[in-house]
């Protein structure tokens, strides 16, 4: 297997990891990385709205926040006949390699940053390496850039192997509001494939470390609720007003009080709240950004609809109405130990490798679980690795960042796993 040298990894890397751009506003993200495909040789992509189904978003930014961003990617020098195939915040890629008879195999890797002020510290390794996010609110704080790489490297390494079959790499956008696996997944890219991998870096497990599938992810949905009433005087007319604050109040306290489930964990949780426009003013607006969590996708279900009810409630109350929307989500979906096996046996026959385990809980969500789900229903298998790397910050923060070592030992074995499966099954 010829896998592309890692000092190349490591510059297409920080070149990702210097332009972070959130959910649905990859465009100068997509640019490069269609570029970067188009040097390497791939013979067919699919650009934008022709990568997903585009009537599947969820958690779209309004107009006026894409157009801010595209006119920032345009301002960078990117192709303009590629950049207006993503107007609208239609970002993505899908990368399809037709090797001959054989499986379909499908990898999916994510592409969105966060909003996250990166670190100036000098002992910040981008910072110390003149390659830190250029945008002062955002930055690659969960790895997709080290993530974007891996799918480009293995397309490579892929291209240069052995390997008979298909090969579809999901560049997903929004995976960080849960917003792009769903459009994907439900895309005709799809279809066919026998094999599915997804991949993470660290989810701290360290350098040398491999994990075959997680097991446990949790369903989720994002929950954003808007309590309308009427002002008024709070000194000379307290009584003429409908206080949105009181309605937001009472749910956000009523929200923790929701029952806990026989049959498995739940969770809920508000995460921002932003009501009032002074101390005098009975407010008439309150706004609230939640979300809630389950064990399974019927458990989250079921406090997603109580968090509604809850919501609701505490409206009447007060005599307030809610706008209460679900902005994403996201289902369960377990990686199947026949595959995870797989890439642990890849994985333990290289020597980079200090520990290579089939399965750890993950304990949090990912929307990779859509393309899964869309697999394992159509009678494939489906996994998603974890390739350890040392990371000094936790993710979502500042001080984030990936050990570069593990991005050609994350392409070897991805690669390999892809072709076994495709010459062996499982």
């Amino acid at each position: 297997m010829n896998a592309p040298a890692p000092e190349r990894l490591r510059d297409l890397r920080r070149d990702l990891h210097r332009f972070p751009e959130p959910a649905w506003r990859e465009f100068r993200t997509t640019c490069r990385l269609v570029a970067e495909l188009e040097a390497v040789g791939v013979d067919e992509l699919f650009v934008g709205r022709e990568a997903m189904d585009p009537t599947a978003r969820m958690a779209v930014p309004d107009e006026t926040e894409l157009a801010t961003w595209y006119e920032r990617a345009r301002a960078s020098g990117v192709d303009e006949s590629v950049l207006a195939q993503l107007e609208g915040g239609y970002t993505g890629v899908v990368a399809r390699l037709d090797c001959g008879d054989g499986p379909h195999v499908g990898l999916r890797v994510d592409i969105d940053g966060l909003f996250v002020e990166e670190s100036a510290d000098p002992e910040h390794a981008p910072e110390r390496g003149g390659f830190r996010s250029e945008y002062t609110e955002s930055m690659h704080a969960c790895g997709h850039d080290g993530h974007m790489t891996i799918g480009v490297g293995v397309l490579e390494a892929v291209m240069e192997s052995d390997f008979t079959g298909t090969l579809t790499v999901f560049f997903q956008p929004a995976e960080e509001e849960s917003g792009g696996g769903k459009p994907m997944a439900e895309s005709e890219h799809v279809e066919g494939i026998d094999y599915l991998f997804a991949v993470h870096l660290g989810l701290d497990h360290p350098t040398g470390e491999v994990v075959g599938g997680i097991t446990k992810p949790l369903a989720m949905c994002h929950v954003e609720a808007t309590f309308h009433g009427e002002s008024a005087h709070a000194g000379k007319a307290p009584n003429e007003g409908r206080n949105a604050i009181q309605a937001m109040a009472t749910a956000v306290q009523n929200a923790y009080a929701i029952p806990r489930h026989a049959d498995g964990m739940t969770r809920v949780n508000v995460g921002k709240v932003d009501a009032g426009s002074a101390s005098n003013v009975v407010a008439e607006r309150a706004h609230v950004l939640a979300e809630a969590r389950g064990e399974t996708t019927e458990l989250m279900e079921y406090s997603r609809e109580k968090l509604r009810r809850v919501f609701e409630s505490a409206a009447t109350m007060h005599e307030c109405t809610v706008d209460f929307e679900v902005i994403s989500e996201s289902p369960r979906a377990d990686s199947d130990p026949e595959l995870a096996e797989l890439v642990t046996d890849v994985a333990a026959g290289d020597e980079r490798v200090d520990s290579a385990l089939q399965h750890a809980e993950f304990g949090a969500s990912e929307d990779a679980t859509f393309l899964m789900d869309a697999v394992q229903r159509q009678g494939g298998l489906a996994t998603y690795a974890i390739v350890g790397t040392d990371h000094p910050g936790a993710h979502h923060t500042p001080t984030f960042d990936v050990d570069e070592r593990s991005l050609p030992l994350a392409v070897d074995v991805l690669a390999e796993s892809i072709e076994r499966v495709a010459a062996e099954g499982v």
